[in-house]
């Protein structure tokens, strides 16, 4: 699986297809670091978001203010999370995200150590999906109809080559561009966050 990518970005002025330029994880610590459920959502918001205190990311993510400084520490040690300027108050600390999107990708030289860590994260990242999505069919019902009608769980079965998934791919993530989070400024009336997970790998023995 590599190559993940966590994109929340859309063009930064709004106005071409340009995204700006995505982080690409490839060091071992940088990996470990981040793979914590926790974590995962603090850099999420984050890179959505104004800078904002501990406090307030704490509400967000279900977690004390305490735990939530931690978490910022340990992402601020690797470079993905900075302190950020006050609003005024000395004593009030902000943190923003130093990134808008990054790719997980050791590359296929990568040693053995960070294969580890990559699949850690990577198996980090499945099972946040996964909880999402069991969070969301528990509430399925609950939800408004037209949000019921919109969500969609698919699956298509290819016969691709190795050039034909990464023309796919590319396509697909170029569809989606536009619609990413930060595009608040522009966003339709009753606009949510919404999950959108693409896995395309082969399921065969092939080589």
């Amino acid at each position: 699986m590599h190559g993940y990518r966590r994109v929340m970005t859309s063009p930064a002025d709004g106005s071409g297809p340009e995204e700006p330029p995505r982080l690409r994880i490839s060091d071992a610590g940088v990996m470990r670091a981040l793979a914590h459920q926790a974590r995962m959502a603090i850099l999420e918001h984050l890179m959505t978001s104004e800078a904002t205190t501990a406090t307030e990311v704490a509400a967000i993510c279900g977690l004390s203010p305490s735990a939530t400084s931690y978490h910022l520490r340990a992402l601020a040690k690797v470079g993905l999370v900075e302190p950020a300027p006050s609003r005024g108050d000395a004593r009030e600390r902000r943190w923003r995200s130093r990134i808008k999107s990054y790719e997980v990708n050791g590359g296929l030289d990568a040693d053995q150590e960070t294969r580890a860590a990559e699949r850690e994260l990577l198996d980090a990242f499945l099972i946040r999906e996964e909880t999402r999505t069991r969070q969301w069919l528990a509430r399925r019902e609950e939800a408004a109809p037209q949000w019921q009608q919109a969500a969609a769980f698919d699956e298509a079965i290819l016969l691709l080559d190795a050039g034909e998934l990464v023309e796919l791919t590319e396509r697909l993530r170029e569809l989606i561009r536009p619609y990413g989070k930060v595009r608040r400024r522009d966003a339709p009336p009753g606009a949510r966050t919404v999950s959108l997970q693409l896995r395309a790998f082969p399921v065969d023995e092939g080589a």
